[in-house]
Parts: structure tokens; C-alpha cells; sequence
């Protein structure tokens, strides 16, 4: 049962007894003198998601929503800490920034700029999605921005130069701290083609020597390894990169109250859309690391305040969008919710409405991780850019039923994939018109129990219309990554023409799952790929 909150100004208790907060031992003596402390704090996946919105939290068996986020209680929150510890904090942003949202879509991410300026972020990683613009429009934003970006995999294609630095150093009080940063290296696959196209995306095998570049050349006491290749894949990660104090993970949205321990070294993720943010604090003696702590803490409207200052410059950024984004296009009765790796009532609006537009059998809707639930009442443009931030048009074709065999048993070892590196992209497709029972801790390949198109088994040989969205630098004979479908053709019509159409027909949404996709070996609801 999901419980409802109001967001009263409540003052927050002291931080030491918040909840969420894991140390690496029961006694920590912050006051020795001999030590010195540095605390870090990072967002990640923001989406540009400027204001306050409803969200979702789950903990110990209770579900709420709350009022959180925004990018004034973000900033507010920041500067609390940044006053309780006199300024001596190092605060980073783990990417996926500048997208996400309908001012962010409109403007390229330029309506998040000055916003953005005013949280006081020292540095930060691009994001798979920071390219959704192109590689002359990151350049631009990145030069726009007060803080550095930084990324030791990401490299122009022609020159091989990098974009941008491959670490930050900076020293924080008394202590020198080197951040390494990397990105997602599956990039050119996991986005549109065509959104990277001029980009080079390295893997991690420079990792390990620019750690160490950091301790012996730059003389740094604390190392962190910052990337956005997903918890899962951070984990795996830190057993290869040795040397690392704690590695700030981001890209799956995952939150975690308490740290993955993986060879002596933390893995973390700060959740997403600004609800939440990262505290590590690190006690360092003699040039080491002797003690940390993390809290993972919820930026709710009844804990934190707006920093009126950014909420001002929020509106401005906002302001010439706003009747645009305002305007009606459907009506919710129930709460819509995104987050769930195989099913969620959201998805599945969006995938009969893809369906629909194309007149198929088949809907398939990608696994995005982003939206913020919809609640009761009315459904605006903003709301549409909030679940589907991309525009692309519909294609459709046909696909026999042997070509949709692979296609599910490929999608379910991206999501499940026992071997983390082997894991890709987002969460599982939504299908609309068919639905799917599987296994995902069977081998590769042997997950699916059952396909179904239209209540019937389907036949290898039996061709069947599907629709999808149409990917920029896709073969002509791919539709949502199934490779030589027939028949293909782009319609005019995009994604959210689809769910516009589908609203004004006054469907009745439904707030439960309906079995579409279901794991016999998984819960109900799994709300997370990281698995202990």
C-alpha cells in the first residue's frame, strides 16, 4: 500500500541519526587530531529535473510518495552540509544531466545551465545521455558550465584526442583527493547511432594506470573512481581497479542506503531525478583512508527547504516554456509509476498507445529507467517529455516468431546477464499485445518459458506486425533492436502523437500489473538489477 505525505516544513534531525547511514565500523572519532576528514557529496541522474516533483520511496517493506527533489532543495541541501563542515566538501555530479525533461528537450539542455551553475558543483561525468544533442552541443554545454567535465574513455574519433580531462584533483581542506572519471563505453550501441557519431568510446583498460598516475604523479590521499556504467558493472569494476577508495557509481538509478563492499573498496549510487543525494565522508590519517561513512539521503520537501535563489532562476528557465508544457493532453484516474525492471503500469500506457498509432499486433516500447510517477488528474506535454524524452517516429514491420524468440532471449540476458559486464542498456522492453514468462537465473539463450501474441503461443514460422520507435542510425531493417524485420516502414506519427491519440480515447488506465512480462523466479515487483 502506497502511503501519501504531505510536505510540511519540518526541521531536520541531525544528520549523524538520519536514516540510510552505513560506517565502516560502529565507533567513528571524527575529533582525532591526528585525522583529517573530507566529505563528498554526489548527484547523479538528474534528467533535468529543475522542480520539485512527486516521488516514489520504498525502504524496509513501506511504499509513500513524497514531494522531493528539484534543483533548489538539491542546492539547499548542498549548502547545509557545505556550512556544517565549514566549506570543506568536494560535491560531483555522476551525469545523465542535461536530458530528461521537456525544457531540457526544447533548448538542448540550455535551460539547465544557469540552474545547474548555481548548485556549486566542483566537477562532474557525462552521462550516456549527454550526446542526445550531438558532439558539438555537449562541447557547448560543457563549455557553459562552471565546473569541469571529466572522462578518461571519452575521445573525439578523428584525433583521438580526449573531450575532457580523465580526472579532477582538487584539495579539500586538508586532504588532496583525485576523482577518475568514466562513461559508459556501450554508448554507440545503447543510444541512437547517430547521436555519438563523431565520438569514441574506450573501455576501462586505462583505468588501473591512471589510479595510480593520481597517487604517485599528483600526490593524492584519497582516490575516487567515479563512473556511470551502472551499479552492476561498478561492482565489477572495482574488482579490477585496485587501488580505489570508494567508487561513486551511477547511470541504473539504483539506491543504495548501504555500500556494495567489493575488494576493500565501496560501491555507491545516489538514486535519481535530484530526490536523492550521495554523502561519503572519508577520515584520512597518515595518507590513508582509516575510516567512511555513508548516508544516502532523501531530498524530501519535509526535510529540506528550496534555496530561494535557485528556485528563482528554475522559473526563469522555465518561464518561456511553461504554457507549452502546461498544456493538457489526457486524464489519469490512478497513480502511474516507471519504477520496476519488467513491468510497470506506465510502460505499459505507453507501449498499447505505440501499439495503437501502428494498428499491430505487437507494441514494443523501450525499458527506460526515467519518469517521475504521474499522479491523479491531469496529463500535460511535460508530463510526455518526463516519460518518453526523445522524439522519434513510429516504425513498423514484420517479424516472424523465431526472430522474436531471440529477440527476448538477448533483451533478458542485457538485463540478467549472471556476468555484469555482459549487461546492457535499460531495463526490460514493455510489450504491449503479447506477453512473455521466463526464468532469469536460467543460462543465456534457455530464459523464455513461454511468448504469446494475442493469447496464443507464437509460431517460429508465422509472421508477425509489430510497432516501435524508429532509432536515429539504425539499418533500415531494425526495429527496436531486431535486426532484418520486412516490410519496414517510418510512419509519421511519433511517440508522443501515439499517447495523445490513445488518451483522447478516455481508456482506463490501470495502476496494477497485468502479466505482460512476468519472472517465475523474481518478485512480484523487482525494483532493482543488483541482485546480493
Amino acid at each position: 500500500m502506497i502511503r501519501f505525505l504531505s510536505a510540511p516544513g519540518v526541521c531536520l534531525a541531525l544528520w549523524a541519526m538520519a536514516s540510510g547511514c552505513a560506517t565502516s565500523r560502529a565507533g567513528v572519532d571524527a575529533t582525532a587530531s591526528t585525522r583529517q576528514q573530507l566529505t563528498v557529496l554526489y548527484v547523479a541522474d538528474l534528467h533535468a529535473q529543475l522542480r520539485a516533483h512527486p516521488e516514489l520511496f520504498w525502504k524496509d517493506g513501506e511504499e509513500r510518495i513524497e514531494e522531493a527533489g528539484g534543483f533548489a532543495r538539491v542546492a539547499a541541501a548542498i549548502q547545509r552540509i557545505r556550512a556544517e563542515r565549514g566549506g570543506e566538501v568536494l560535491v560531483l555530479d555522476a551525469g545523465d544531466t542535461i536530458q530528461g525533461s521537456g525544457a531540457a528537450a526544447l533548448t538542448e539542455g540550455q535551460a539547465l545551465i544557469a540552474p545547474l551553475n548555481a548548485l556549486g558543483l566542483d566537477g562532474a561525468v557525462p552521462g550516456n545521455w549527454e550526446v542526445v544533442y550531438g558532439p558539438a552541443v555537449l562541447r557547448e554545454r560543457a563549455r557553459e558550465m562552471t565546473h569541469p567535465l571529466f572522462a578518461a574513455n571519452l575521445r573525439d574519433a578523428r584525433s583521438g584526442e580526449r573531450l575532457f580531462p580523465p580526472y579532477l584533483v582538487k584539495q579539500v581542506g586538508g586532504v588532496k583527493v583525485a576523482v577518475v572519471g568514466f562513461t559508459d563505453p556501450d554508448v554507440p550501441r545503447r543510444q541512437p547511432p547517430g547521436y555519438s557519431q563523431g565520438l569514441r568510446y574506450d573501455g576501462p583498460d586505462e583505468l588501473p594506470s591512471l589510479v595510480r598516475e593520481v597517487r604517485e604523479r599528483e600526490g593524492a590521499q584519497v582516490v575516487l573512481l567515479m563512473s556511470h556504467v551502472g551499479l552492476a558493472k561498478a561492482v565489477g569494476l572495482a574488482a579490477r581497479v585496485p587501488g580505489v577508495d570508494a567508487h561513486l557509481s551511477s547511470d541504473t538509478h539504483e539506491r543504495t542506503y548501504e555500500p556494495v563492499e567489493q575488494s576493500g573498496s565501496w560501491v555507491v549510487e545516489p538514486g535519481a531525478f535530484g530526490s536523492f543525494l550521495g554523502r561519503l565522508d572519508l577520515w584520512v590519517e597518515g595518507g590513508k583512508v582509516v575510516d567512511r561513512r555513508w548516508e544516502l539521503i532523501e531530498l524530501t520537501a519535509s526535510r529540506f527547504p528550496e534555496d530561494p535563489e535557485v528556485a528563482r532562476l528554475v522559473d526563469a528557465a522555465l518561464a518561456p516554456h511553461e504554457e507549452k508544457l502546461a498544456a493538457p493532453v489526457g486524464h489519469t484516474e490512478v497513480t502511474l509509476a516507471r519504477y520496476a525492471v519488467v513491468e510497470n503500469p506506465l510502460d505499459n500506457v505507453l507501449a498499447d498507445a505505440i501499439r495503437a498509432a501502428g494498428g499491430t499486433e505487437i507494441g514494443l516500447s523501450n525499458g527506460f529507467r526515467f519518469g517521475t510517477p504521474l499522479m491523479p488528474g491531469p496529463v500535460r506535454e511535460a508530463d510526455l517529455w518526463n516519460v518518453f524524452p526523445i522524439v522519434n517516429k513510429l516504425k513498423t514491420g514484420k517479424v516472424s516468431g523465431r526472430q522474436l524468440r531471440a529477440f527476448w532471449e538477448q533483451e533478458l540476458e542485457n538485463v540478467f546477464a549472471k556476468d555484469a559486464e555482459k549487461r546492457f542498456g535499460g531495463w526490460l522492453p514493455r510489450p504491449s499485445g503479447m506477453t512473455l514468462r521466463f526464468r532469469a537465473d536460467a543460462p543465456k539463450g534457455r530464459r523464455l518459458l513461454a511468448l504469446e501474441v494475442g493469447g496464443v503461443p507464437v509460431e517460429d514460422e508465422r509472421l508477425y506486425t509489430v510497432t516501435a520507435c524508429e532509432r536515429e542510425g539504425d539499418a533500415p531493417d531494425m526495429v527496436c533492436r531486431i535486426p532484418g524485420i520486412q516490410e519496414p516502414r517510418v510512419l509519421e506519427v511519433d511517440a508522443h502523437e501515439a499517447v495523445r491519440r490513445f488518451l483522447a480515447g478516455k481508456p482506463r488506465l490501470q495502476a496494477e500489473l497485468e502479466g505482460r512480462a512476468v519472472g517465475e523466479d523474481l518478485p512480484e515487483v523487482l525494483r532493482t538489477q543488483q541482485v546480493q
